[in-house]
């Protein structure tokens, strides 16, 4: 990023186009780091999320996050004391493309 060449002349049309390019650099350049600095706390937790994936050698973490959802959702929700072993049967059912997608990938890591 380089700043525009002023011109060694005393013509005032050229000075004023000089000026113009100058403070169009300086706009960009504010909008630049302001943009930066709105989308810096999104960089962060983008960064902090591929750590946290990473670093916990979790392959299938997006997967696993909506298997957590949808166990909170069965032991929490709406007539959860009331349904007993026909919830814990709904549940598991509805687990295991889950629990096979996870078994295949602890095998295939072997």
């Amino acid at each position: 990023m380089s700043l525009p060449e002023l011109p060694n002349t005393t013509n005032r049309r050229e000075l004023r186009k000089a000026l113009v390019r100058l403070r169009l650099e300086m706009h960009r350049q504010e909008i630049r780091h302001e943009s930066g600095q709105l989308l810096n706390p999104l960089t962060r937790l983008r960064a902090m999320g591929d750590s946290l994936q990473g670093g916990l050698g979790i392959k299938h973490a997006p997967l696993w996050g909506i298997g957590a959802v949808v166990v909170l959702g069965f032991l929490t929700g709406k007539g959860a004391r009331s349904g007993g072993m026909s919830r814990l049967i709904r549940l598991g059912t509805s687990l295991i493309p889950l629990l096979k997608l996870a078994l295949q990938g602890a095998a295939s890591k072997r």
